[in-house]
């Protein structure tokens, strides 16, 4: 009789001993893991052994916090020292994301079908996740400024992928208190084309497809510098102008921002190149007028979609030269079905498509055969 009972204590024990040895074998891994991000500036992913730990270190601009999240596979055993963050169980059968920049990446590692919901659905230009939303399979949660959060209460996604301006996300906090998981993504914040893209592999390492991640964003990346290689054959930089009047002042993107650095990549003498920040200048119209008149090019002019539309909006942009001579190039007419501009959906998961067609612009003899995607010439 005393047989079983002893030969039970030694088994506890073994298992006991066993999962400690775990534990500490893994407290001594996450100490000499690598990240797995190369270009990406507020992302960090570290992959260990049934799960994986995520930090969001630029959540918005001058940030001076950061999070960190864990990705936990079934059965798997996080390490105590982590226990203090955001545990999320992967991979997930349901998502709301809540900018429009998400949704490639849902797409191109092909689990769009478990998108639940999204904030003001109209904004969705890509055709396969139209069809969920025609199809009834995708809910409106409110705005990106006012969650609805009855509707998410309601339908207890898996995650929550949502972004914040600043350390105040009252609607965010209130939903994580109700028992919803939530995720903070900062996409938005990169600057550089690759770091924007090398953002798909969160959501690889949301699903557990990190692999299949890493193969796009590396046929990107690829694609990306071959082109980039291709344009450093230019043998002229024309003069750009960009941005528009808006009420007062003319917005035009500083010199390292992520619009100013495509030009840059694209063999372009854009005239703000040498302004500090990653931002936009105001400036009022007579400064652009006087440096920009007689630059040839004008890309990004806002949202217009016809020279007309400028110039009844303002009869001063007939002064400059590129409007006289018609090389004006907006992203504005390339639309989805419900007026979402596919530019702001697509750009900034394929920075290379973004090359190729300003490559074009600048440099047709480099890329004959090239149909421009997202910019359009105005007429």
């Amino acid at each position: 009789m005393k047989f079983i009972p002893n030969t039970l204590l030694y088994f506890l024990v073994l298992v006991l001993f066993i999962q400690c040895k775990d534990v500490a074998k893994k407290e001594a891994e996450i100490t000499t893991a690598k990240n797995e991000i190369q270009y990406a500036k507020g992302l960090e992913i570290y992959n260990y052994e049934g799960f994986s730990v995520v930090k969001i270190t630029n959540p918005w601009p001058d940030a001076k916090e950061n999070f960190t999240y864990v990705l936990q596979q079934k059965n798997s055993i996080i390490p105590d020292s982590l226990k203090q963050f955001t545990t999320i169980q992967i991979p997930l059968k349901s998502i709301v994301v809540t900018s429009t920049t998400h949704i490639p990446a849902l797409e191109l590692l092909g689990v769009e079908n478990t998108l639940v919901g999204f904030p003001n659905t109209d904004y969705i230009s890509s055709v396969k996740t139209r069809k969920l939303i025609d199809a009834g399979k995708v809910r409106e949660v409110g705005t990106n400024e006012t969650l609805n959060s009855e509707v998410l209460i309601d339908m207890a996604p898996d995650l929550i992928v949502s972004f914040g301006l600043n350390n105040s996300n009252p609607t965010l906090d209130n939903l994580q208190k109700s028992g919803l998981k939530v995720m903070l993504n900062g996409d938005w914040t990169e600057q550089s084309p690759l770091g924007k893209a090398e953002w798909i592999k969160f959501f690889g390492a949301l699903y557990g497809l990190n692999s299949k991640a890493n193969t796009i964003f590396s046929d990107i990346e690829k694609e990306y510098n071959t082109t980039l290689a291709l344009a450093k054959k230019a043998t002229s930089k024309p003069t750009v102008l960009s941005g528009a009047m808006f009420q007062d002042q003319w917005y035009v993107p500083q010199g390292q921002s992520w619009a100013s650095l495509f030009l840059k990549d694209a063999q372009a003498n854009y005239l703000w190149a040498d302004s500090n920040g990653t931002g936009s200048l105001a400036l009022p119209f007579e400064t652009i007028l006087e440096k920009a008149q007689e630059a040839e090019f004008w890309i990004a002019p806002g949202d217009f979609s016809s020279l007309k539309e400028m110039s009844d909006s303002n009869p001063h942009y007939k002064q400059f030269d590129s409007f006289k001579n018609k090389k004006v190039y907006s992203y504005g007419v390339n639309k989805g079905a419900k007026g979402g501009i596919v530019y702001f959906e697509w750009s900034p998961t394929r920075p290379d498509w973004v090359l190729k067609d300003l490559i074009s612009i600048f440099h047709p003899e480099l890329l004959p055969n090239h149909k421009l995607f997202f910019f359009q010439k105005l007429e």
